[in-house]
């Protein structure tokens, strides 16, 4: 089964212009509908109120950080099963272990690209 491309994509970040950068990495890969949060606050606000197939979101967010933001997600009933893919320009093996253990389906350290992009979606959402 293919993914569908038109899955509904929430992109949680505090600065636009990296926002801008995943949307339209997404947009190359293919995919037609993201919405964007600008904290996890907001973020878990837009999981509450629409129908969300999958998150990319920053670790470190003003408000509510990443970290936190999957805890929520995955201690909702509603929302638990959410792929959710963490991106962070923090690389250390703690940051790693404690995003693994409150359940994140991928994680990415920033910089990266495309390609780099496309793997993770593929080994959380499936071949594309």
């Amino acid at each position: 089964m293919s993914v569908d491309r038109n899955m509904r994509i929430l992109v949680v970040d505090d600065f636009q212009t990296m926002r801008r950068i995943i949307i339209n990495l997404l947009r190359q890969l293919g995919f037609t509908n993201m919405i964007e949060a600008d904290d996890g606050t907001t973020g878990w606000e837009k999981v509450q109120a629409e129908k969300i197939d999958l998150i990319i979101s920053d670790w470190n967010m003003p408000k509510m950080t990443g970290i936190d933001f999957l805890k929520h997600v995955r201690s909702s009933e509603d929302h638990k099963k959410i792929p959710f893919i963490m991106v962070t320009a923090e690389g250390k093996r703690e940051n790693v272990i404690t995003a693994v253990q409150a359940g994140v389906s991928n994680y990415i350290v920033k910089p990266f690209n495309a390609m780099t992009l496309k793997e993770k979606l593929v080994k959380v959402v499936g071949d594309f």
